[in-house]
């Protein structure tokens, strides 16, 4: 099926089915160890009339158990690889336990097919984040191993609806599989990453949801994308941005929200006239997404519609003793990368590609788990100053820490709050600034996971 017969499909689909505000299987026992197996599954997300894909996914859903907890509690989860080659999960977004951390080779050693690994840890943090595979995560995350994680907050603004939105582009072939050819393809890599031809909204071609008339909504968005770059057009709606990476943000009245790769929105939606529309909009075409749909049967909402009210977001601490490490990021088509050093040895570019698939670089060296890049002592305040020298876009994130965003050019709208993951156009300048508060080794790296697996990553030691 070819994409413009896929996206065809998706807007006749889209009246087919309702389904209730939370589509997937729901773990909610803060105390109990949750069970999580990684397995190759068959499912349809195509639509109906269209064959099940071959998927790799969590207990078999799509996306896989949304885990639901409160700040403070701890997550414990027994993981089971039944898959034919080593994983791991990431937890993305949280200022985790080092060993907890889920990077195969650096925190962990991979499970490998057939066992089992706990992971257990506090939630420190309220807010929107999700889990993903780190092993081969170009192919896994691609696959479809990744799943929504919710820590809620006493502070939280009262909702009549609390939905989440786990949104995702899927590459198929003409049977409607994983399009197995263009994984690893070093085209992608070295361009904008892999792009699919498919948008999923857990799991589903353009899922309705109904709600109350005159309802208050909470609406969190995740994007699971490997590297497509999405903005989502919210029409006929009151909206009201609360918060980004799960951390809440000076509060915003928005229509638009642009994620790239890894990035959560949390938007406050008002229903006061009729249903609402959600349609992905970055291609130029609007694409249905998903549909709000006002159902009588449940009633009209009882909840007064004061402003919106959340927390500060967190201060910027004082610049005065401000440790900065420059990054020059290079590479890529396009680009001005002519060698770098990999494994102790500087090789060409065209060397580094076709002997390595290696594509770009930090400061002249390729990146990978083993490259350790800054040594920083425990609560210093550093200022990663990125320079994308390339001609892409790139969504940097930091693990283990959240960051404050800064920049000296006055044109550029940056966030009050904190952010995990940060998207960066070409020849832009950015400075990432964090508290190394968080021992352990980090991982930095660009969450198109095709750049990440060619180059663009590195390690923080925090001691």
């Amino acid at each position: 099926m070819k994409r413009r017969h896929f996206l065809t499909l998706a807007a006749a689909g889209a009246t087919g089915s309702l389904v209730s505000p939370s589509p997937w299987t729901r773990l909610n026992a803060a105390t109990t160890m949750q069970q999580i197996t990684a397995g190759k599954t068959r499912l349809n997300i195509a639509g109906t009339g269209q064959p099940d894909t071959d998927l790799w996914l969590y207990n078999q859903s799509c996306p896989g158990p949304m885990l639901r907890y409160r700040k403070g509690d701890m997550l414990r989860a027994e993981v089971r690889n039944n898959l034919d080659v080593a994983t791991t999960i990431h937890w993305h977004g949280i200022r985790n336990l080092n060993e907890m951390d889920g990077v195969a080779n650096l925190t962990q050693a991979p499970i490998e097919p057939g066992e089992t690994f706990a992971y257990e840890f506090p939630l420190n943090d309220s807010g929107t984040y999700w889990y993903h595979a780190h092993n081969m995560g170009w192919e896994q995350v691609a696959r479809g191993l990744y799943g929504p994680l919710i820590i809620d907050d006493d502070q939280d603004p009262d909702v009549d609806h609390d939905i989440c939105l786990m949104v995702d582009d899927w590459r198929l072939d003409n049977d409607g599989q994983i399009d197995q050819a263009s994984l690893g393809g070093l085209h992608d890599w070295s361009h904008g990453g892999r792009l699919g031809n498919w948008l999923t909204v857990n799991g589903k071609s353009a899922p309705e949801f109904r709600v109350k008339d005159k309802a208050r909504i909470r609406l969190r968005l995740i994007s699971a994308a490997n590297a497509r770059i999405m903005t989502f057009q919210l029409t006929n709606a009151s909206a009201t941005l609360i918060a980004l990476d799960g951390a809440f943000c000076q509060p915003e009245q928005v229509t638009k929200i642009i994620l790239a790769p890894a990035q959560r929105a949390d938007v406050i939606l008002d229903i006061d006239r009729g249903s609402i529309d959600i349609a992905e909009i970055s291609t130029g075409e609007p694409y249905p997404a998903a549909t709000l749909l006002v159902d009588p049967a449940l009633g009209s909402s009882s909840l007064s519609k004061t402003p919106i009210n959340t927390p500060k977001p967190a201060a910027l601490p004082s610049l005065r003793q401000l440790r900065r490490i420059p990054i020059h990021m290079q590479g890529g088509a396009m680009g001005n990368l002519q060698k770098a050093t990999f494994e102790g040895a500087e090789l060409s570019l065209r060397e580094l590609a076709q002997k390595h698939k290696k594509l770009w670089a930090f400061n002249g060296q390729i990146g990978d788990y083993s490259t350790l890049f800054a040594e920083i002592d425990q609560n210093n305040l550093v200022s990663l100053d990125v320079y994308n020298d390339t001609a892409w876009r790139h969504a940097m994130h930091l693990h283990g820490h959240h960051f404050w965003v800064m920049s000296d050019d006055p044109t550029l709208a940056l966030p009050a709050g904190q952010r995990d993951t940060w998207l960066m156009q070409p020849q832009e300048r950015i400075s990432l600034v964090f508290k190394a508060d968080n021992p352990g080794l980090w991982l930095f790296h660009c969450h198109m996971l095709e750049h990440a697996a060619s180059g663009m990553g590195a390690v923080l030691s925090i001691d």
